[in-house]
């Protein structure tokens, strides 16, 4: 169980991951959370143009993932947002690929899929989250 804790007004808060729901929890515990320290990445990109002629078109997104799930040896998040809205939108939901080492004990994740089904068409996709942590400063 992977869990991130926040204390306020004496109340103890964590990220629980729910195996029966597949996400994390915000849930008050009465005992004491694992202490580990939690992370998590932001993310924009663009999807790919689908269709052709005048429909051709693309849209942007962004946000932050999700805290970190464990998986053996390293790590994956959820990524969870909507693109921008002209005249509809799209949802992405995945989950990113295991940490990737770029130095400095820093990493990013990989992420490639497609959006829903929206307007007659989805869009696919494919980004690389950004660093954790930018500044390197902790807490």
């Amino acid at each position: 169980m992977n869990q991130h804790n926040h204390e306020w007004d004496g109340d103890e808060w964590c990220w629980v991951w729910d195996e029966n729901r597949c996400c994390f929890r915000w849930v008050r515990r009465r005992h004491s959370c694992k202490r580990e320290r939690q992370h998590v990445h932001e993310f924009l990109g663009s999807t790919r143009f689908t269709e052709e002629g005048e429909e051709a078109h693309n849209h942007r997104f962004a946000g932050v993932s999700g805290p970190a799930i464990p998986t053996g040896s390293s790590h994956v998040h959820r990524i969870v947002t909507l693109t921008d809205n002209t005249d509809h939108f799209h949802r992405i939901e995945d989950t990113t690929g295991e940490a990737i080492p770029v130095g400095e004990g820093r990493h990013v994740h990989f992420v490639r899929g497609e959006t829903s089904f929206d307007d007659g068409h989805r869009h696919e996709f494919i980004f690389a989250t950004l660093i954790e942590n930018p500044t390197g400063e902790d807490g």
